[in-house]
């Protein structure tokens, strides 16, 4: 069996205590195997979910050449063999869902409504408000230069040919989806199942929500900013709630974990603390790729896997990530290493997060040699152009920056100083947390 350190090893900059993120981004994409099992559900229940196979159109999307506009729909010779004005003789009218079914020659025309049926011999409308009706209504004129040929028509297929795929594999249902794929006479999808995440916090100064504080202790904010970001990400969650600091209980914690989910998120425990003694315990039946990364904040993570059996290899494994204790660190490190591994192990094909060049509009101080992700309020001028400010303390134990902020500032492996009104990468908060 390749070990998650053997094959991290081979890894361009592998550095197990000060691993670049991008480094760590490639090592935990190649671990990160979709799950296989596919659940057949009603449309109305895939939303957020991951379809599982290419969906192929049964059907034409228009099925037929329709109107685009309320007018009239004619021949488009009658545009050729007019020299200025165009005189039609209007035949009829074709309403949505009632078509006209008698012929049209080149001197005629139909009054037609917004997706109605293009009548037979018709290929182009003309808009009722470039017309001119005669005063009994029976006839129609129009500059023959007021439009082209196929003007304002919509030919069957347009939008989605039959025998083409509508959605790919892989794809995160979006209510536009749904709405495709119930034009399309589909009422059910195949979707991979719902990964399963186990996550628990660490730390004898931790109290659940309820309890009263004793000297010293702390309510416990990590599993509830964790349990959001993982129920935004359509998992299916495992809460374990705290576990202290003792050995056996981490150690049942962890195993019990990997027997029940494909996932492990625990935060704290991972750092060089006297007390910290999960990094102990997976050295016994874990399997660690790194347990340190070169950025700020989040430089305690440990990433491996972890198996419900005495040994490595021995019952049932799960992908384990050690996120760091403090509040802010461990959306960090979410956002950055461990939603993408979630993202493919779903089966989905993730997309980059969208990334944006803003003036910062205050010097920040940064160390060369590790990416740096602090908080910021990014905004527009009245040019349209964006600029962004820190958030004050970038002290990775104020979770009050990320309610305050709008956005990460970027700050790359890299770089160092950056002066007031350079540009700077920002991500925005908007549709990710």
């Amino acid at each position: 069996m390749t070990t998650l350190n053997e094959f991290s090893s081979c890894v361009a900059q592998y550095d197990p205590h000060a691993l670049p993120v991008s480094a760590a981004q490639a090592i935990v994409r190649q671990w990160a195997t979709p799950v296989t099992a596919v659940e057949r559900v009603p449309l109305r229940d895939a939303l957020g979910r991951v379809l599982a196979a290419d969906i192929v159109s049964p059907i034409n999307v228009p099925s037929h050449d329709n109107s685009a506009m309320d007018g009239y729909a004619f021949n488009s010779a009658a545009l050729a063999t007019s020299e200025s004005t165009v005189n039609l003789t209007i035949a009829g009218k074709a309403l949505a869902g009632h078509p006209f079914q008698g012929h049209v020659d080149t001197t005629q025309c139909v009054r037609v409504m917004t997706g109605a049926c293009m009548p037979a011999d018709c290929d182009t409308v003309v808009p009722q408000e470039l017309v001119e009706r005669s005063a009994d209504s029976t006839s129609i004129r129009f500059a023959a230069n007021a439009l082209r040929a196929g003007a304002n028509r919509r030919l069957a297929g347009e939008d989605l040919a039959r025998g083409h795929a509508a959605l790919r594999a892989g794809r995160i249902m979006r209510a536009s989806d749904l709405g495709l794929l119930a034009s399309l006479g589909i009422g059910e999808v195949n979707v991979r199942r719902r990964l399963r995440v186990a996550f628990f916090s660490t730390g004898d100064e931790l109290r659940s929500l309820g309890e009263p504080l004793d000297p010293g202790s702390v309510y416990d904010s990590n599993r509830y900013t964790l349990f959001a970001m993982l129920r935004r990400l359509n998992m299916d969650t495992l809460d374990l709630g705290v576990v202290r600091d003792e050995p056996a209980a981490l150690e049942a914690a962890l195993r019990s974990a990997a027997a029940s989910a494909d996932v492990v998120l625990t935060s704290g425990g991972v750092s060089v603390g006297e007390a910290d003694f999960t990094k102990q315990l997976l050295q016994t039946f874990g399997d660690v790729a790194f347990w340190s990364l070169a950025m700020r904040p989040g430089r305690p993570l440990a990433f491996g896997r972890v198996w419900s059996g005495a040994h490595p290899g021995l019952g049932l494994p799960a992908l384990f990530f050690g996120l760091p204790g403090n509040p802010v660190a461990v959306m960090v490190t979410f956002y950055q290493i461990v939603r993408e591994a979630l993202l493919l192990m779903s089966g989905a094909t993730p997309q980059p997060l969208p990334v944006l060049r803003a003036a910062s509009r205050q010097a920040i101080r940064k160390r060369a040699g590790r990416t740096e992700y602090q908080r910021g309020v990014a905004g527009q001028d009245a040019h349209g152009q964006w600029h962004v400010t820190p958030t004050g303390s970038q002290s990775s134990g104020v979770l009050s920056s990320m309610s305050e902020a709008n956005c990460f500032i970027v700050l790359g492996h890299d770089e160092a100083d950056i002066g007031e009104g350079e540009h700077v990468d920002i991500m925005l908060f908007d549709g990710l947390i």
